[in-house]
């Protein structure tokens, strides 16, 4: 039976229109919106970590001084430079002493003249005080006199009048001596304070250190506290580290640290954590920790940046995974899961850190639990995927 043209052309239209639908259906899931999403997996399970904080610091100086003198002053003279090491009490810098030595000459003249006022003060006593024993004899004998009436009552009371202005000019006499020697008391103070200023213009290093900056030169003026000399102590360098506070449970004194320094770059130090400061920066969310050397690294210099690693007790067992495994969906931190080939999203805590990207899972994973790692595209509940061992030239 001979086929009409007409309905050889529409068996051909709906065989190339069937096809086209196929290869659309085709094209759609295999890298269309239906396509399954390549993942990579891993299998949930127990293990220890060994949690670590790791951050960035840098070396500072625990005991540091500035150098300065306690009063406005001109520099006279600055007897070391940057980089030198200095003794206990040696001699720094002078300041200009200006008129204190011609005041503390004056002061010493005064001490001198005082102390002729307190010599001619206790002759003075002494002759009031004969004064009185004589004039204190003569009354009595008047009075006897007196009782026996040999003599006037005039005569006694001029001799008991006589007894009671020298008892008066002794009292004075004590007065003046006593008021000679609190003027020579406090000229004396006088010249000790003079003579502290005086010190205080010779700068002494109050420690064994090296200085490591001399900011003021002969012949400049300088306000009361401003440093002439900064030094420090090497033997108390230590490194400043900020850790993340998110990270920093566990963190106290006495972990022990590696530190890699940047002038060391392959090589750690080992030290621990002498000092975790109380107070936090608030606005780049970290902690402060000092950790100290065990023993000083040769040509430390203040200021220079280093990597610090804590290692913190081992963690209890629970489920490890990936970090990259976590996600935050929702406002929720959880991992993908798959079971019974349908993605699902688990919520989760978690605990401790490790620094090689593996973290603990308290809650919401158990152990052979299959959960997603990495993904080619964004996951939401429902999605097709496909598991694969890498992503490799993944199609996009």
């Amino acid at each position: 039976m001979k086929i009409p043209l007409l309905a050889r052309r529409r068996i051909g239209l709906g065989l190339l229109g069937a096809a086209l639908l196929a290869a659309l259906a085709f094209v759609a899931l295999r890298s269309g919106p239906l396509t399954a999403t390549r993942v990579t997996v891993v299998q949930a399970a127990e293990g220890r970590l060994a949690p670590a904080l790791f951050g960035i610091g840098t070396v500072e100086a625990r005991r540091s001084y500035l150098i300065g003198p306690t009063a406005a002053a001109r520099v006279r003279a600055v007897a070391v430079d940057a980089g030198d090491a200095v003794r206990a009490g040696q001699l720094l810098a002078e300041m200009d002493p200006v008129d204190l030595d011609e005041r503390k000459a004056a002061l010493e003249a005064s001490i001198a003249r005082a102390g002729s006022a307190i010599a001619a003060a206790e002759a003075q006593r002494r002759d009031a005080l004969a004064r009185r024993e004589l004039a204190a004899v003569n009354a009595r004998r008047y009075v006897e006199l007196g009782a026996q009436n040999f003599i006037s009552a005039g005569a006694v009371e001029a001799r008991l009048q006589e007894q009671a202005s020298a008892d008066a000019a002794l009292s004075a006499a004590e007065a003046n001596l006593g008021a000679a020697r609190q003027d020579r008391q406090r000229l004396v103070a006088e010249q000790a304070g003079l003579s502290q200023q005086r010190a205080n213009l010779r700068l002494l290093a109050p420690a064994a250190g090296v200085v490591t900056s001399r900011d003021a030169e002969p012949g400049s003026t300088v306000v009361a506290g401003q440093a002439v000399l900064r030094l420090i102590v090497p033997a108390s360098l230590w490194v400043r580290v900020r850790l993340d506070q998110a990270r920093s449970a566990g963190l106290a004194v006495g972990l022990p640290a590696q530190i890699v320094l940047r002038s060391h770059p392959g090589r750690a130090w080992p030290g621990k954590v002498a000092r975790v400061e109380a107070v936090s920066d608030s606005v780049t969310e970290e902690r402060l920790a000092l950790v100290a050397f065990d023993a000083l690294p040769p040509g430390l210099s203040v200021g220079e940046l280093a990597e610090v690693t804590l290692a913190l007790p081992p963690s209890e067992r629970a489920v490890v995974l990936p970090n990259a495994a976590v996600k935050r969906v929702d406002g929720r931190t959880g991992v993908w899961t798959i079971e019974h080939d349908a993605l699902r999203f688990a919520p989760v805590r978690l605990g401790a850190a490790g620094l090689d990207g593996e973290v603990q899972v308290l809650e919401g994973v158990r152990p052979g639990t299959t959960v997603v790692v990495h993904s080619e595209a964004e996951l939401n509940a429902g999605r097709r995927v496909k598991v694969a061992a890498s992503l490799a030239g993944a199609p996009r």
